[in-house]
């Protein structure tokens, strides 16, 4: 998820740098751009995935570009017009018209389109670089639902949250604005996804998590394999996939892929650019791609070496001209002669490294209190706008420590809760309660824990209730 505009960094940091979900029982349906073998996304479409590229909307009035765009690929990743200070320039004020010129010209001809992205801590509006805390939480839920809304149904995947993982040996969260506001952010933000766009895949997003022996490859590993076993909706992975003399294409690449997959996710390469073009790493990909039965497909991350946020590496498949390079002629055989779904899917190796076995928390670590029920308060704040609302709910322990809580809210006549996180929920209009889920139900004494729900309808003024469990 790369964008010229506001990185201007040194060599070393852009190295580092990266960026960019159909449901369960939805159909990939690939339109092939040309007779199938000759082009990229053509052969790709014969493959059952696809072969896709980033789109800036001010360069479709370029006729090279376009010719190239409309004759080779059949998926489509806005490079910067779905992003959040694109399309929330101001709060709860929503522009759309850049990312729909892109969505418009890749539908009208066939083409599927990747929304990327809807959570990230970077090129976020100045409005929502100030806030923190619940407001945050808030503003960014909202966000997540009214652009996931916009676009239901014209979107066939989503980068959910973008780059939520720190770079270095931690294998932990980046410390953003959005992390602040608590470790379920992200769980929040794939939640409202789904409800906002159910037949979406919901992709998580990264760069430098292509090498699987690397802490932030296994952290993230951890979180999807956490999420999946407690249902949180996740569909996929996307690895951005910048690779470079800093950041190169390794061994096990196919190793992490595979690894990922047999989570029960897919796997997309979402951002594909690397150092020079050569054709044998770009080959390599492809295989790799091909070799893992829920790979879905290759995005690169622009057309030609001039369109590319790192134009100076010559990353690209089409020279500053629009020319084919060896890279594209590598590409476009490794997908010719890769496997067919027509046939048995290939079996997918084992890692040759075991699989960590101690997932991170995914939430805040609880404190542990002593033996005892204590009393509670709760408070709540409302993030209301046209049909629908997102409230944050604030649990306080009271002079004693909680084991367990319930909170109880009256909705108003129409509202009606449509998903929570961080909370078990009982009934969705009327009187509503939320009981703790494990990791939240300790609090000590004075110590506060938060849930949140999203709902349709007016919440109007919420008095919540809370009682010890």
């Amino acid at each position: 998820m790369r964008n010229t505009r506001w990185r201007a960094a040194s060599r070393a940091a852009v190295a580092l740098a990266g960026a960019g979900a159909l449901a369960a029982g939805m159909t990939l349906v690939l339109t092939a751009p040309a007779a199938a073998g000759t082009t990229l996304g053509a052969s790709a479409a014969e493959k059952g995935r696809y072969f896709g590229t980033a789109v800036a909307g001010f360069k479709l009035s370029d006729s090279t570009y376009t010719t190239i765009l409309n004759r080779e690929f059949n998926m489509v990743t806005a490079e910067n017009e779905m992003k959040i200070d694109a399309t929330e320039p101001q709060q709860n004020r929503f522009s759309y018209g850049s990312a729909e010129q892109i969505v418009n010209h890749a539908r009208s001809r066939g083409m599927q389109v990747r929304g990327h992205t809807l959570a990230w801590h970077a090129q976020q509006p100045s409005w929502m670089q100030g806030m923190s805390g619940s407001a945050l939480r808030q503003a960014i839920l909202n966000h997540v639902t009214q652009v996931a809304t916009h676009f239901r149904g014209q979107i066939y995947s989503w980068d959910v949250v973008n780059e939520a993982f720190a770079d270095g040996n931690s294998g932990g969260r980046r410390d953003s604005n959005l992390q602040r506001t608590g470790n379920d952010w992200i769980e929040a933000a794939f939640r409202a996804a789904r409800a906002a766009d159910p037949g979406a895949k919901l992709c998580y997003n990264d760069y430098n998590i292509d090498n699987w022996t690397w802490a932030k490859t296994q952290g993230v590993y951890n979180m999807v394999r956490d999420f999946k076993s407690r249902g949180v909706p996740i569909d996929c992975v996307g690895f951005q996939s910048h690779f470079n003399s800093d950041s190169p294409y390794v061994s096990n690449y196919r190793t992490t892929l595979s690894s990922f997959a047999a989570l029960g996710v897919d796997v997309q390469i979402t951002e594909l650019d690397i150092e020079g073009a050569p054709a044998n790493t770009y080959r390599s990909v492809v295989e790799d791609c091909l070799a893992v039965a829920r790979c879905n497909g290759i995005t690169v991350w622009g057309i030609r070496d001039s369109d590319s946020w790192r134009s100076y590496q010559s990353p690209l498949l089409f020279n500053n001209s629009g020319q084919k390079k060896p890279a594209y002629d590598a590409v476009l055989a490794a997908l010719n002669s890769g496997a067919n779904p027509t046939t048995p899917p290939p079996t997918t190796p084992p890692p040759t490294t075991p699989p960590p076995t101690t997932p991170p928390p995914t939430t805040p670590p609880p404190t542990t209190p002593p033996p005892g029920q204590g009393d509670c308060s709760a408070s709540v704040t409302v993030n209301q706008w046209n049909g629908g609302f997102v409230a944050n709910v604030r649990v306080t322990a009271g002079s004693s420590a909680l084991n367990g809580w319930t909170v109880t809210i009256d909705l108003p006549s129409g509202a009606t809760v449509t998903n929570a996180w961080s909370a078990e929920r009982s009934g969705n209009s009327g009187t509503t309660n939320f009981r703790n889920v494990s990791y939240n139900g300790q609090v000590g004494a004075g110590q506060s824990t938060e849930f949140g729900f999203q709902g349709t309808g007016t919440a109007g003024t919420l008095s919540p209730t809370c009682a010890a469990a």
